[in-house]
């Protein structure tokens, strides 16, 4: 089969029937017409059209030996740095007809299954592991174009490292059951971003100091699964029109809570249980952070190049061009992009094959990019306000400009070179990416994409390598260290 068309996507997401429950309602009739997810989903329909686009298909796909059917090409592994080349080519593809806007685009889950995958064999032979399950499920995931959405966060019971427990009910999803058919789970997971919008959802425990043995697992089964519900915090679509909600209207994609009621995993479906070694082992040394990393921060530099163009304009709107401390904001944002730009091209210059003949970019540049723009994104939409100012406030909606009262606006409203219609236009669309529920909302998923700023500030201390920078010193002040623990 291989990749799907927007419509496709579309038809088979409407027939899963998921378990949606939003406001207090379970959600009836087809998800596409919801008015909360009606704008995700076409637009994710779209980027499944736009893989199939005769221009840029050869970008956008590749072929498996003794295959007919075109593959995505973000379940490519690489095996060279051009592979790595092609995959980002793709990756911005997609980042440029959301504008960077939609964290959970196919290709980032697409990702996470393909590095699994990748990295299957550090679980072979292991206790409760079983490897070739994630090689099924990679497999099936090409040939069938899946669209997955994963969760791995635990609820914010206790937020110290041991959690000495508050219920006798499980609270964090975990196994309360082993049967001859699979493991049964209880409990739930947090942030299910696009969760109930797509064929699969994958569950796996992010690594951590203490680990219940029972929480120890990682499987991936469809969103329709008997007993998996998903729980959907308030909407940010302000509304259909895309005059006054240009980006919410399109790019809102939910964040959701996965409840489990004694949910029956099958085994074929599990990929460990019950190893705390495993579980820790595999995520950070398999393939998932450094190909993770790679998208998302290709992604980032799209997001802020949409961001310095409307920044652009908004200085050519209103004039304002001529002012230096205007000039050193927008300097601000072309020095991050450039940054971001050359690390993601520097990760992969020194990318290595792996012990599996994988190429993997080099994950310090990676990381540097990933405690970069949780600091600077915030800072961007800061300084699309200060350009904006007060015309951030006082926006007419698209329906005043149908009124009587249009010929108010045209005359006072209008800018330099530009009419007020379109002027409101620019400035709703700098209100929805920096002021809206939907703007805030970004800036707060960018800053903890990967987690904790300070836990990832301290990860890249703990993995940089500084001892040849200590022994230069050491050398030059003629210094006899007895250790070298730098």
């Amino acid at each position: 089969m291989g990749t799907i068309d927007g419509n496709t996507f579309i038809q088979r997401l409407n027939g899963l029937k998921n378990e949606i429950w939003f406001d207090g309602v379970k959600i009836k009739g087809n998800i596409s017409e919801h008015p909360a997810f009606k704008g995700i989903v076409a637009a994710k329909a779209s980027l499944y059209d736009l893989q199939n686009q005769p221009s840029i298909k050869d970008e956008m796909t590749f072929y498996l030996p003794e295959k007919e059917d075109p593959i995505g090409l973000s379940y490519l592994q690489p095996k060279t740095k051009e592979d790595l080349k092609r995959r980002r080519k793709m990756i911005e593809h997609w980042a440029r007809h959301t504008h960077g806007m939609m964290g959970r685009s196919p290709d980032y889950m697409n990702t996470v299954v393909m590095s699994f995958a990748s990295s299957a064999t550090l679980l072979k032979e292991r206790e409760n592991c079983f490897p070739e399950n994630i090689q099924c499920l990679y497999k099936r995931a090409m040939e069938h174009d899946l669209s997955f959405t994963h969760t791995f966060i635990t609820p914010q019971v206790n937020r110290s490292q041991i959690n000495l427990g508050f219920s006798k009910e499980p609270i964090s999803a975990k196994v309360v059951d082993r049967n001859e058919k699979g493991l049964v789970i209880k409990g739930a997971r947090l942030l299910a971003t696009q969760g109930g919008l797509t064929d699969e959802v994958l569950v796996f425990s992010a690594p951590r100091a203490f680990f219940d043995p029972s929480e120890a697992f990682a499987f991936s089964i469809p969103s329709n699964t008997k007993g998996l519900k998903f729980i959907c915090r308030d909407s940010f679509v302000g509304g259909e029109s895309t005059f006054n909600h240009p980006l919410s209207s399109r790019y809102e994609e939910m964040d959701s809570i996965v409840v489990f009621e004694n949910v029956l995993v099958p085994w074929d479906r599990v990929f460990y249980y019950d190893n705390v070694d495993a579980a820790t082992d595999f995520l950070l040394q398999s393939s998932f952070y450094p190909f993770a990393y790679h998208q998302v921060v290709t992604r980032q530099i799209v997001k802020t190049e949409f961001i310095l163009g409307v920044a652009q304009l908004l200085v050519e709107t209103i004039n304002v061009g001529e002012y230096q401390h205007v000039q050193e904001k927008l300097s601000e944002i072309i020095i991050g992009l450039e940054t971001m730009k050359a690390l993601v091209e520097k990760s992969e210059n020194d990318a290595e094959l792996d012990e599996w003949g994988y190429m993997r970019p080099s994950m310090i540049p990676l990381q540097v990019a990933s405690n970069i723009f949780p600091r600077i994104y915030p800072r961007f939409t800061e300084i699309i306000q200060l350009i904006g100012a007060s015309g951030m406030v006082s926006l007419p909606t698209e329906k005043a400009f149908d009124s009587e009262i249009r010929v108010e606006l045209d005359q006072y409203l209008q800018a330099d070179g530009m009419n007020a219609e379109d002027r409101v236009k620019l400035f709703r669309l700098a209100w929805d990416l920096t002021m809206s529920s939907f703007g805030t909302r970004q800036t707060q998923y960018e800053r903890y994409f990967f987690g904790d700023p300070v836990r990832l500030s301290s990860i890249l201390n703990r993995n940089y390598l500084k001892n040849k920078h200590v022994e230069e010193i050491s050398k030059f002040l003629n210094l006899n260290l007895k250790s070298s623990n730098h």
